[in-house]
């Protein structure tokens, strides 16, 4: 009985360490969701050469643009959509996976 009443109330802090999901497109600090005024196609293009020049991969949803703490994981995945787990602090996401969004 103990271990289950232990089991139980560990869960929270197990769910809680697996973070959320978030989904959306991998873009830079610089540009967010708008390509348009850097001129440099395509959007891809636009990303890598931003954080080239000292912007770091972000993740933008449609309305928000959040920091990510894994920038080597990130650089795969520019203007790609994907799905970052991880929990959100602040305006940055602690990344614990990204994927490509379904």
């Amino acid at each position: 009985m103990k271990r289950i009443f232990l089991a139980i109330l560990a869960l929270p802090a197990l769910i809680w360490a697996a973070g959320n999901t978030y989904t959306g497109t991998i873009t830079d600090s610089m540009c967010g969701g708008d390509h348009k005024g850097m001129n440099v196609k395509p959007d891809e293009t636009c990303v890598t050469e931003c954080v080239k020049m000292g912007a770091k991969y972000a993740l933008y949803d449609g309305k928000n643009t959040y920091m990510l703490s894994d920038q080597k994981g990130a650089a795969k995945f520019a203007a790609k959509k994907v799905t970052v787990t991880g929990t959100l602090r602040g305006d940055t996401i602690q990344v614990t996976s990204i994927a490509a969004a379904r």
